[in-house]
């Protein structure tokens, strides 16, 4: 997952790349942002403000969808998908030293918990105690790292997860998510 460099932007937008060809799989755009949200995203508020993300496939599908409103103490974020249909939530706990997420259904029950790290930007997906997969910031040099907020992760889920199993979905949205409720 590529986030695009920009100095002054105030959309979030990513690419989410197959590791070895490099060719994008999904595009995920920030395209409808309000005069004050755009004015916040350049505060320390930023980390507050609403956002809808939309996820498309490499011919303009819509497959996915993040909502999220104002945010002042914890963060909830709805995943939609392609049909606007409701997958599934993830919410952010309140007290965690390196980042604590609840990965929900749409009866709001958890089906899996992401735990951070407080040293450094890997999230583990924790189903029933087993990790099911893992979000890893890459280190793309001290320029980029000091100078801009565009950042790039691998996300890798593990083989034991099946293809057709919806955990992937919200796996690869929470990804995107986690970026803008913790990396912003």
């Amino acid at each position: 997952m590529k986030e695009h460099l920009g100095i002054f932007k105030a959309a979030n937008n990513y690419d989410v790349l197959d590791l070895e060809s490099r060719q994008i799989l999904l595009e995920c755009r920030e395209p409808n942002l309000g005069f004050f949200t755009k004015i916040l995203r350049f505060t320390k508020y930023k980390g507050h403000t609403p956002f809808n993300v939309e996820v498309k496939d490499g011919v303009g599908q819509n497959v996915l969808r993040l909502k999220r409103g104002v945010s002042i103490f914890r963060s909830t974020v709805q995943v939609f998908d392609g049909n606007e249909h409701l997958v599934g939530k993830f919410r952010q706990k309140v007290f965690s030293i390196g980042g604590k997420l609840d990965v929900l259904d749409t009866n709001d029950q958890v089906i899996c918990t992401v735990e951070g790290k407080w040293s450094n930007f890997d999230y583990k997906f924790l189903r029933g105690g087993q990790q099911i997969a893992l979000l890893t910031k890459q280190w793309m040099g001290l320029g980029k790292e000091l100078f801009t907020s565009a950042d790039n992760y691998v996300i890798n889920i593990e083989p034991t997860v099946s293809a057709t199993d919806t955990i992937r979905i919200m796996i690869v949205a929470a990804a995107i998510g986690i970026d803008m409720v913790y990396a912003e």
